[in-house]
Order: C-alpha cells, then sequence, then structure tokens
C-alpha cells in the first residue's frame, strides 16, 4: 500500500527518552486537503510494550525487518490503523508495562470493526470516558 492512499499511517522517531511511535489518520484538513493527521503518539514504554502490534502493522506495510527503525512512514489499512490508533490513545499516560503489554495484546487479536468503533468513540471531542472504558476492558488498568 502506498502512503498516498493509506487511512492510517505511523512513524518511529528516536527521542531523548527512546524510541516512540507517532499516529496518523488521514482526514481533511480546514482547507479541505485529504491529509494524514497526528491522532496520538505512542511513548517508549508503550513501544516497548506494544512492539508486537507495531510489528505486525509494519510487516502488513511490506517492511520484512525485525526491528522498527526510525525513518520512512509505515502505511497502514483501515483496520490495522484503528487498531494500533485505539492501542496509542489507550496507552496515553500510562506506565504500566504489563497493563500495557496486555492491552496491545488484546487490540492486536480484536476484530479491526471493533476497534474502528472504539477508536471513533475515543477520539471524538468527550471521548475520555470510552478511553477509560477501553482500559478497562483491555485489562491495561485494574
Amino acid at each position: 500500500m502506498k502512503i498516498r492512499k493509506a487511512p492510517f499511517a505511523f512513524r518511529v522517531v528516536r527521542r531523548r527518552e527512546g524510541l516512540v511511535a507517532i499516529v496518523y489518520q488521514r482526514a481533511a484538513d480546514t482547507k479541505g486537503r485529504n491529509r494524514l493527521q497526528r491522532l496520538a503518539a505512542i511513548g517508549p514504554l508503550a513501544f516497548v510494550a506494544g512492539a508486537p502490534l507495531l510489528r505486525e502493522a509494519a510487516r502488513q506495510a511490506g517492511d520484512e525487518r525485525r526491528s522498527l527503525a526510525p525513518g520512512p512512514f509505515y502505511p497502514m489499512d483501515d483496520e490495522c490503523g484503528a487498531r494500533v490508533g485505539a492501542y496509542a490513545l489507550v496507552a496515553s499516560g500510562l506506565r504500566d508495562p504489563e497493563g500495557l503489554s496486555h492491552a496491545a495484546d488484546h487490540l492486536r487479536r480484536a476484530d479491526g470493526a471493533e476497534a474502528a468503533w472504539w477508536l471513533g468513540l475515543m477520539s471524538r471531542p468527550g471521548g475520555t470516558r470510552a478511553v477509560r472504558a477501553l482500559r478497562v476492558l483491555t485489562e491495561a488498568v485494574r
């Protein structure tokens, strides 16, 4: 899949704290152009805990490398992008590695339509209740 047609994408970036992933979703900007816009960032701890989910997304994009390296965008289709986007929103602000790993595993096995539904709930204004609910359901928090 080409990046210009992908509904979602993520990019690995090296920061002082470690590697992070920035997740993008295609949406209309203020001028009506269809652009990739930043959805959320996956911090260093969540990056390590969600590495299997991110590697699966990169593999689907056609990258067969074992490690996720900083550099180009990894395009994702609707299902995979919804899973990674939902994980990015769930993982935001969490510090428990075990909980983050549970959340990534649950979302990796989740149905794409279900993940898209949750992503829609979480990304709308006032979606913090949906974020808390999915955190509980994916065992990210106790």
